[in-house]
């Protein structure tokens, strides 16, 4: 009995939108499609990325408006994309390692949940939490790299900045022209560790935050659903409409549950997870001294100067943006997902 069999026998009431498993997919069209559609979602936020990140290294708070105000002035419109580049060429390959992953996970684990008798949302959790901790893992390896370089093209001409330029510490002793020259530059600098920096604390952060998102949100998807059962329920005669006594939403009803379910996915995760996110964008982009020489900071040093700077408060400094950039990405991502995966299933001949 596969998840998505169990998923569709749970609701009486509400017919709710079977679950297209990993064999059920055109391989070639689902990461065609999927590039093309998330490079667009990647474009359209980006900025609030840009926003949040400098926030992250900024010694004292600064408000999203002010920092808003200072890039669009004096380094206009293209300042919200520095690293753009660099970042979309990372993320096509990153995300086919993140859909490959989580759907061959989920696809296993959820069938190994429900043949041991787990009950049909314990079994959905357990394969969803499964496949977002795998699925992180597995992009990070290609996205630190692409993560290190795009936050050094970010921040980099920050500290030059009038209104904010006495918050920022200095990101770096060289100036980066693209993305291959930081990629260059940071070889001979640091070697391959250094487009590695952060890359066990970006695990810390991102697998857990993957788990937790795709738990809550399956959690969330089902209790929304359960509710909007009640309330069907309630209004019989619409209700007895439907053909066999049973709703069938619309594409509109189904786009609703899931940008809310992964609208409040993003609140759990990112409150959760914000003081390990800051303490890992540090360590990628900002350096030491030490005897005079630049240095990669420690974990130790980072958490010291945070706490110095303003406390535990401090590491959530950037909270609104990554929410709202959490929010607006999970549900953009989750729609989208869900529509590229029904474009993408096999047709049957």
């Amino acid at each position: 009995m596969s998840l998505s069999t169990a998923e569709d026998d749970s609701a009486s009431e509400i017919h709710i939108p079977s679950d297209i498993d990993w064999h059920m997919l055109d391989k070639s069209r689902f990461f065609f499609l999927g590039a093309a559609l998330f490079s667009g979602v990647s474009a359209a936020l980006y900025p609030i990325v840009v926003l949040k990140t400098r926030q992250q290294i900024s010694t004292t708070p600064i408000s999203c408006f002010n920092m808003s105000f200072a890039i669009m002035r004096h380094e206009g419109f293209r300042g919200f994309y520095r690293g753009f580049g660099t970042s979309l060429m990372g993320t096509i390959p990153a995300r086919a390692l993140y859909m490959t992953a989580l759907e061959v996970t989920k696809s296993n684990v959820g069938t190994i949940t429900v043949r041991l008798g787990y009950s049909d949302t314990t079994a959905l959790a357990i394969a969803n939490a499964a496949a977002g901790l795998s699925s992180a893992m597995a992009a990070q390896l290609v996205w630190t790299p692409i993560d290190v370089v795009s936050q050094r093209l970010m921040v980099q001409s920050c500290s030059n900045v009038s209104n904010v330029k006495n918050s920022i510490p200095s990101v770096s002793s060289y100036s980066y022209t693209n993305g291959l020259d930081a990629f260059r530059k940071i070889m001979y600098s640091d070697g391959f560790r250094g487009l590695y920096r952060g890359f066990g604390i970006s695990i810390l952060t991102y697998a857990p935050s993957n788990a937790v998102w795709w738990a809550s949100y399956s959690v969330a998807h089902r209790l929304i659903w359960g509710g909007f059962g009640c309330y069907m329920a309630k209004n019989k005669k619409k209700y007895d409409e439907n053909e066999n006594g049973c709703f069938r939403p619309d594409s509109r009803a189904t786009l609703a549950v899931q940008g809310l379910s992964a609208a409040m996915a993003s609140g759990v995760s990112a409150l959760i997870t914000m003081p390990l996110d800051t303490i890992k964008t540090r360590l990628q982009v900002l350096d030491g001294e030490e005897n005079g020489q630049r240095r990669p900071l420690t974990i130790a040093q980072t958490v010291r100067n945070l706490v110095k700077e303003g406390g535990f408060g401090a590491c959530y400094r950037g909270l609104g943006p990554r929410w709202a950039s959490m929010a607006m990405s999970a549900t953009t991502m989750i729609t989208t997902y869900e529509f590229l995966k029904r474009l993408s299933t096999k047709t049957i001949d």
